[in-house]
């Protein structure tokens, strides 16, 4: 059963993180993920210091809040300082994170918090992180009620939205003209990344969340030119991913956030090399087939 515990958080956060990372990669905000998983380190120990508590709720509290702020700060820097939207990225997350540390530093004395306990997550432990009612009912582990309702929200969420995340996408000014705020529209996007972000992180690593939130989106978007399909791959990918990195961390012995992480990479090289339309192999063999002739092309299709 652990095996699939393990198997159907990986495949949740995936999918989850996926498919919104198809609209950050469209938006060129593809390291967004990256920059609200550094940048809420200050939420969480401010919700610590101010409850006392390392209850999740309070700690996804903080870090909501400041996942939100992030995503904030990252648009104000862009749209009133002219700055590009990967400077203000890098600019927000690097001072709120140091932050963070900054508090840690301060406070270590005082509680028991350590940076690599609110931020490096292991999806090794998700079996043994149970949910246990207070008449000491065993209702399994608690990542996958916290996950299966982030999916639930995020997919309810893209069904409902479609239509305005798209248009807001691909042709903000017609979504302007249309009287769509694309305003409103990004910040309930980034609210999504950052609700999804923080549910992840704690339970499966930053660095696994980020490479979810890009890797497999970015895979989608060499094997189609369908955004319909670029989301159903998303999710297969996704789902892959977390299968593949299991058993591979299990052959290898190692690490299974690690694992597949680098399952992730694989699968987006073997697009970069072989996608049908823009893949290197796939060019170099369409340049070496000879070049047909219009007398054979006729002649074939006469023959036809």
């Amino acid at each position: 059963m652990d095996t699939i515990y393990i198997i159907i958080t990986g495949s949740l956060v995936a999918i989850s993180c996926g498919l919104l990372g198809c609209y950050l990669i469209l938006r060129k905000m593809a390291m967004v993920g990256d920059a609200i998983s550094h940048a809420v380190l200050p939420g969480i120990v401010i919700a610590f210091l101010l409850s006392g508590s390392r209850d999740s709720a309070f700690m996804l509290l903080g870090a909501g809040i400041l996942g939100i702020f992030t995503t904030f700060l990252i648009e104000f820097f862009h749209t009133k300082g002219n700055l590009q939207t990967d400077a203000s990225i890098g600019v927000t997350f690097t001072w709120l994170f140091a932050l963070g540390v900054i508090l840690i530093s301060v406070f270590a004395g005082e509680v028991d918090l350590d940076q690599d306990c609110v931020l490096y997550g292991e999806i090794a432990y998700v079996p043994i992180d149970l949910w246990i009612l207070d008449d000491g009912t065993i209702m399994g582990p608690r990542v996958l009620y916290i996950m299966g309702v982030v999916f639930c929200v995020i997919l309810a969420f893209i069904m409902l939205a479609y239509k305005e995340l798209y248009i807001t996408t691909f042709d903000p000014s017609f979504a302007v003209a249309m009287g769509v705020s694309t305003t409103l529209w990004h910040y309930m996007l980034m609210g999504a990344v950052s609700l999804t972000t923080v549910a992840s992180f704690e339970s499966v690593g930053a660095i696994l969340v980020v490479a979810f939130l890009i890797a497999p989106p970015a895979t989608a978007y060499l094997l189609t030119e369908d955004f319909k399909k670029m989301l159903w791959i998303t999710a297969f990918i996704g789902v892959l991913t977390a299968i593949g990195g299991y058993y591979l961390a299990v052959w290898l012995d190692g690490s299974i956030a690690g694992a597949m992480s680098v399952v992730a990479g694989l699968l987006f090289a073997l697009a970069f090399l072989f996608s049908p339309q823009d893949g290197i192999i796939t060019k170099k063999f369409k340049q070496m087939k000879p070049p047909v002739l219009e007398t054979d092309q006729s002649i074939a299709e006469m023959i036809s």
